[in-house]
């Protein structure tokens, strides 16, 4: 895959999750090889739902990736205990 301006895309490594609803997120690590820097991205894609309706995508730094998990597992742990969530996160 190329880009605009001659760099290339390189798709790193994948996963996927396909959630109980049917949508598929795929986890993607990209890397856009440029001559003066190359970018790293952390690629989020939550596709159609099972009605064809469209998903998102996100690309993320290491660290935004670090931070989402981070939420991710405070809310995992959360919604297992069944308690309200802790201050200063999502609901």
């Amino acid at each position: 895959m190329t880009g605009t301006g001659g760099e290339r895309f390189h798709e790193i490594a994948d996963s996927d999750l396909v959630t109980g609803c049917g949508r598929r997120i795929a986890v993607k690590c990209l890397r856009l090889t440029k001559q003066e820097r190359p970018i790293t991205r952390i690629a989020l894609d939550v596709g159609r739902d099972g009605g064809g309706v469209p998903g998102a995508w996100a690309a993320l730094t290491a660290d935004e990736a670090r931070g989402l998990a981070q939420l991710l597992l405070a809310q995992a742990a959360v919604a297992e205990r069944g308690t309200d969530a802790p201050r200063g996160t999502l609901r």
